[in-house]
């Protein structure tokens, strides 16, 4: 009975595993089934693969075909087993030779008339690939950049599944996957653009240097978002590691660029203030795929008008604030995405945003329902709390403020030192950090946590307000080059979490 096989690759989340797929040809009526937990995209990949291989110039089968793809309980999901199919059919017709199938991999979408089409998540299945011990992956042509990107696996690109047949018969080579293009920064605005609010500009310094979430209030036209898109700026690139984690969430969402697949430097995600929960933490129907909070993993995260955001919106961040990464539930399992980010808030302090405070028309119930939305849980898991204020003609007029060159070598180093005082336990930066570990493993002489213990007796935190306190404080001793923070670090801490209330 003839009998073949090739490899694919099922990604999950960002998380990829090798899916078996084998083509069995036996007697009856011709026909095509497919099993193993396929969707409708994968059903309806029957005739898709079989009208490829007929415009191909090959002959499909006369027979009863029948494709099991292994493991039979995972569910398979989406177009990228199209190539695999094919190739297993025909080599189960003996058309092809399957001496170089056994460690290749074999990912894409095939059209009618056998072109290759570049899918989602190419990027994961080739990691996948080359942790299972794959040797080789081949890859539509158009994403050979993006598959390139992973060391230590020999890539090719195919533009046509007639050139993957003439590879697999030792009829021509396939494109290698070519030298990175040289990155190109992606265009961010300076600090130096920001007049004045020195305050607003020293509380994004200690959030870009601790990996903090920050709260901006003010008028409109104040600056909120134009600071608010400087952070980037002012971060570090991200490590090798952190690009392609990065990069591979992006390639499932589909948002890479063909010029430049590799991200390096920390994503800017802002959504409009009317996303929904699915849009922001993750989701949609068949294959959950990434939300905005996971698409600015390792970057930052702005919602703009915050208070304008539907509650359960907000509500559902607290999970990713607290553990970052967001775990999506569906009948056949659970998909993983990453999303440590930094969330930046910015909202008005009323519903009529007068540019002067004293022009405000709102009741004070409406004033305090206005940012009512932003609750006590999620508020405890904002870090710095800062409150604009309008500036004068002379503040417009003051000095070039520093670059963002200058702020982002002092971030650096905080982070550098950060990331050597927590290396034992893997964590990178300050707001990463357990309040329970600081407590215990990292201690404070009481002169230093006495205005701490203050605003709990006081009832001004909570326990939780307590430990991203401590956070804040211990960059804040990261920036001035301390060891240990003193009892003026934690005041400013302390600082920073009553501004926005005002």
């Amino acid at each position: 009975m003839p009998l073949g096989r090739a490899c694919s690759i099922a990604v999950r989340g960002i998380d990829g595993q090798v899916v078996e797929i084998e083509a069995d040809i036996g007697q009856g009526l011709p026909s095509v089934h497919l099993v193993g937990l396929p969707d409708t995209s994968l059903q309806e990949s029957r005739d898709r693969v079989r009208a490829a291989v007929a415009n191909t110039g090959e002959k499909w089968p006369d027979g009863r075909v029948i494709l099991a793809l292994s493991p039979a309980t995972l569910p398979k999901v989406g177009s990228t087993y199209d190539l695999a199919l094919a190739v297993a059919v025909l080599d189960a017709a003996d058309i092809v030779p399957s001496a170089k199938l056994a460690g290749t991999v074999l990912l894409g979408e095939l059209a009618l008339d056998g072109r290759l089409r570049r899918v989602r998540g190419v990027l994961p299945a080739v990691l996948a690939a080359r942790r299972a011990g794959r040797k080789t992956v081949i890859v539509p042509e158009e994403a050979l950049c993006e598959a390139g990107l992973v060391a230590g696996i020999r890539v090719l690109g195919a533009p046509t599944l007639r050139a993957t047949l003439d590879w697999l018969r030792g009829e021509r080579e396939l494109a290698e996957s070519p030298a990175p293009p040289p990155h190109q920064a992606s265009p961010v605005g300076d600090l130096r653009d920001v007049a004045g609010q020195h305050e607003a500009r020293w509380a994004l310094e200690v959030a870009a240097a601790g990996g903090h979430h920050l709260l901006l209030t003010g008028s409109p036209g104040i600056g909120k978002t134009m600071l608010a898109q400087r952070l980037p700026g002012v971060l570090p690139p991200l490590s090798e590691n952190e690009a392609l984690e990065v990069t591979a969430i992006h390639s499932v969402a589909g948002t890479l660029s063909e010029e430049q697949p590799l991200i390096t430097t920390p994503p800017f995600v802002a959504p409009h203030h009317s996303t929904s929960v699915s849009a922001m933490v993750g989701g949609g129907s068949g294959s959950a795929r990434p939300g905005a909070v996971s698409r600015a993993h390792r970057g930052v995260l702005f919602l703009d008008e915050c208070a304008e955001i539907g509650a359960k919106v907000l509500e559902a961040m607290r999970t990713p604030l607290e553990e970052g990464e967001v775990r999506i539930a569906r009948r056949d399992g659970v998909a993983r995405f990453p999303a440590r980010f930094q969330l930046i808030l910015a909202a008005n302090p009323c519903p009529c945003a007068p540019a002067r405070d004293v022009d405000c028309i709102c009741a004070p119930l409406a004033r305090r329902r206005y940012l009512g939305k932003l609750s006590g849980p999620l508020m405890d898991r904002i870090d710095i709390w800062m409150q604009m204020h309008p500036m004068s003609s002379a503040g417009l007029a003051a000095a070039e403020s520093e670059d963002s060159a200058t702020v982002r070598t002092r971030v650096t180093a905080a982070r550098s030192a950060a990331a050597a005082r927590w290396h034992e336990f893997g964590w990178r930066t300050n707001g990463e950090v357990p309040g329970h570990v600081l407590r215990r493993q990292f201690p404070l002489p009481a002169e230093s946590t006495a205005p701490v213990e203050a605003a709990l007796r006081l009832g001004r935190i909570s326990a939780r307000g307590a430990d991203r306190a401590l956070r804040v404080a211990w960059t804040v001793c990261d920036l001035r080059g301390g060891e240990v923070p003193t009892a003026h670090d934690v005041m400013q801490a302390l600082n920073f979490r009553q501004r926005g209330t005002q």
